[in-house]
């Protein structure tokens, strides 16, 4: 998928607002970018980025109940 940036837009926020999601998506969409990290970390209005498409990360964490 390839999106604009807007005005004050960094490569995590548009993650966010075009995927729900920041943890190892970052890492992709500089893969799929390159060059981009150049440019500093905030990115010119309307420069396209390509963003990986969406993978649902799924984790089961254990809890630990202090109290029965």
């Amino acid at each position: 998928m390839i999106v604009h940036a807007q005005k004050n837009d960094t490569v995590d926020a548009l993650c966010w607002r075009y995927l729900g999601e920041t943890r190892d998506i970052v890492e992709q969409a500089y893969e799929l970018n390159p060059g981009l990290a150049d440019q500093g970390p905030i990115l010119a209005h309307g420069t396209p980025v390509v963003l990986p498409d969406a993978v649902r990360l799924t984790s089961t964490v254990e809890t630990v109940k202090l109290w029965d």
